[in-house]
């Protein structure tokens, strides 16, 4: 042995640094209630929501948890096309423990839901939960943190950049393979300035990331926002299983090229780390999540900032937005951008050597990568007046 350590190894040491640490990050088991909100403002709209909560003892309408007298932030998830609260345990039994209350709004589950409806209900769900911690007669009193994240997959995670313009008081988004919705997640992102993560699937057949999710993080217009790619991944795995999720993406390619508990164990590492350092302030495990990005071989990304390091530049940030694709990929490796800046991208090998540069002027260009062997590199673009995204990219 050479005594150093490489990418893969690097990768091996974080996951078993995160599987030891988050067992001791799990002290709470898992309360549940259901609790209908109504909106008086929309007709008393009916609101049923499954809420789950750190509790000392697993069950129904158990107290909240006294082992701990800390708050809690709060994560309002939207549920996918004509797919159920109950295809997403796998989530709530990964941040609830850590201490997190999740809310499940069950409304639009039908074949013709309303998108800009479930937005509003991501929003106002939000609000009710907070509201419970003001109450003296919830088990919630005094317990729920002003920090809080909007949350879903595939239709509610594009139901949910539909959601902050209804609730001003959002402080992030997560989506997992959002799809976009009407009117449109992908317009209603480039109002959005709340810190975001953006989870794709490589092999998402049923929202493909290049008309979805990457064109939802490119349009985002927050200073502080992650792109994340799981090879391999598919649609409906970012769930548990679910029948008519898994019938309608049986019928269109590519599959999955990784199984169901190995796309969920890269997407918990991810949102718990992001999760803790934007709303929990955990700079550890932010510093984790920097570290996990930038050496994963299971992932590629695009991000214009890092976890718990002081932005720069954050008008600029906003009006030079980039994105690349596909990613992976084979040939050539096509750059989209906004704004009229001329922009210089570099790539870079693992020893981190500069062994491409190209300046882009179009808005949208591409770079041929014939020279390439495959692997991953990584890119860095930067502009006149000082702006910066860096990624990871893998050529097959």
């Amino acid at each position: 042995m050479n005594g150093k350590i490489g990418n893969h190894d690097l990768t091996l040491v974080l996951l078993l640094i995160f599987s030891l640490t988050s067992s001791w990050c799990q002290p709470f088991a898992i309360g549940h209630s259901t609790i209908n909100f109504i909106d008086s403002s929309r007709g008393n709209r009916s609101i049923a929501t499954e809420i789950y909560y750190p509790a000392d003892e697993a069950g129904d309408n158990v107290s909240l948890t006294i082992a701990s007298m800390q708050t809690f932030p709060v994560l309002t998830f939207g549920h996918g096309f004509v797919m159920t609260w109950d295809a997403y345990q796998n989530i709530w039994e990964a941040m609830v423990p850590r201490g997190y209350i999740m809310a499940f709004p069950k409304t639009e589950g039908g074949i013709s839901p309303s998108h800009i409806e479930f937005g509003k209900d991501l929003a106002f769900v939000s609000t009710q939960v907070f509201n419970l911690g003001m109450l003296q007669s919830t088990i919630f009193y005094n317990r729920v943190s002003s920090m809080n994240a909007v949350m879903g997959h595939s239709m509610g995670g594009g139901a949910a950049f539909l959601a902050p313009q209804f609730n001003s008081n959002i402080k992030s988004i997560v989506t997992l393979a959002a799809a976009e919705t009407s009117p449109s997640a992908i317009d209603a992102a480039n109002s959005i300035q709340i810190p975001g993560l953006v989870i794709a699937g490589e092999n998402d057949c049923v929202t493909p990331p290049s008309t979805n999710q990457l064109a939802m993080y490119t349009s985002l217009g927050s200073a502080c926002k992650t792109y994340v790619s799981i090879n391999g991944a598919s649609h409906c795995q970012m769930a548990n299983s679910n029948f008519l999720c898994s019938f309608g993406e049986s019928t269109c390619n590519p599959q999955p090229t990784i199984t169901r508990d190995q796309q969920h164990l890269v997407l918990e590492q991810y949102l718990t780390l992001w999760l803790e350092a934007q709303l929990k302030s955990d700079c550890v495990a932010g510093s984790d999540f920097n570290s996990l990005i930038d050496t994963d071989s299971r992932t590629t990304f695009q991000k214009n900032c890092s976890q718990c390091e002081p932005l720069r530049n954050v008008s600029i940030q906003k009006e030079n937005r980039i994105s690349l694709y596909p990613n992976p990929f084979s040939t050539f490796l096509y750059v989209g951008k906004t704004g009229e800046e001329t922009y210089t991208i570099k790539i870079y090998d693992a020893a981190a050597r500069v062994i491409s540069s190209k300046k882009i002027k179009s808005n949208q260009d591409f770079i041929d990568t014939t020279f390439l062997a495959s692997g991953i590199y990584w890119y860095e673009v930067m502009t006149q007046n000082g702006f910066t995204e860096r990624g990871k990219i893998i050529k097959n």
